[in-house]
């Protein structure tokens, strides 16, 4: 059976709720984060070289990488779900967005929060940098769901999948007022609401407040 290895408040996420909109049967293993460090256990670490959330198990196979694991998840058990094929109008847009997620969105918001630990000077150029790159990544956002009930378009896809743990529980780590993005509030009160959805949290992350606003 397919094991998710589901590191608390982390990336490992994605796969819980893809599990769950799959409907597939899946073994979820949960790991809480170091209280003082809030890295990863010894026992997480020890599951892949690169020490870092998600990794899922699956036969012999051992997998990391979020992205790689909703790509194989949804090629060997999704049967065409939450895809889109490359005859659909909106097939760029669904790669697009598949890509934004970790390629542009959760590198910059690593690198901010990286940088704000470093107590640099308000007008330290880099910080400045940073900060302008993660404002147009979240207004690229908001004109997107302001146009389109999901990022692929009018279908539910892996895209929303990937990019929801970056709008939500990333800013654990990295806040970020959303008053500025009302479409992407009123996108996460959309894709907020998904059964799977709440069943992945309640089962990944049982009593953990939803930063759906």
């Amino acid at each position: 059976m397919l094991t998710v290895h589901h590191l608390g408040k982390s990336q490992s996420e994605r796969i819980v709720w893809l599990c769950e909109e799959l409907e597939i049967p899946y073994e979820l293993k949960r790991y809480t984060r170091d209280p003082v460090t809030m890295l990863a256990p010894a026992d997480y670490k020890a599951l892949h070289p690169i020490g870092a959330a998600p990794v899922i198990a699956d036969g012999d196979l051992v997998l990391a990488e979020s992205g790689a694991i909703v790509d194989y998840i949804t090629a060997k058990y999704g049967n065409g779900r939450l895809v889109l094929r490359a005859d659909d109008p909106d097939f760029a847009q669904f790669l697009y967005w598949f890509h934004f997620a970790n390629g542009t969105l959760q590198a910059g918001m690593g690198r901010l929060m990286i940088l704000n630990r470093l107590k640099l000077a308000e007008d330290n150029p880099m910080l400045l940098a940073t900060r302008a790159r993660i404002d147009r990544a979240f207004d690229l956002v908001d004109a997107r769901v302001r146009d389109a009930e999901y990022l692929a378009g009018s279908t539910f896809t892996t895209a929303d999948i990937m990019m929801g743990f970056s709008l939500t529980t990333m800013r654990y780590f990295q806040p970020y007022d959303l008053a500025r993005c009302p479409n992407v509030v009123g996108y996460l009160g959309r894709i907020g609401t998904r059964p799977a959805y709440r069943r992945a949290m309640e089962k990944g992350d049982p009593g953990m407040a939803l930063l759906l606003s």
